[in-house]
């Protein structure tokens, strides 16, 4: 299993814009091959920067995903909204406690 997670620093006054393309297409993402798990996170300290937090069953599934024209639509909307370059980790659990 791949976890994936996605931080993406937004320009102030488009968190709201975000956070509708995200309500709108979240339930796509989560129903994509291979996807098990999907969270959106939020910054305490800064509410223009948000996580994405997502399970996938296999590398080739989250990149089948990246290469979709979903995604490409979804993404070309979003990084609109960006006041910075996104960053992303793909990571395995080491340690569950």
């Amino acid at each position: 299993m791949i976890k994936r997670i996605v931080k993406l620093t937004f320009q102030e006054d488009k968190v709201d814009d975000f956070m509708k393309i995200f309500h709108e297409k979240k339930e796509n993402i989560r129903q994509t091959k291979g996807c098990l798990h999907l969270e959106l996170f939020q910054s305490t300290t800064e509410k223009n920067v948000l996580f994405t937090y997502s399970f996938w069953q296999q590398e080739a599934d989250l990149n089948a995903y990246r290469q979709s024209d979903f995604f490409q639509d979804t993404w070309k909307r979003t990084k609109q909204l960006f006041a910075d370059k996104p960053e992303a980790w793909s990571v395995d659990s080491v340690e569950i406690l």
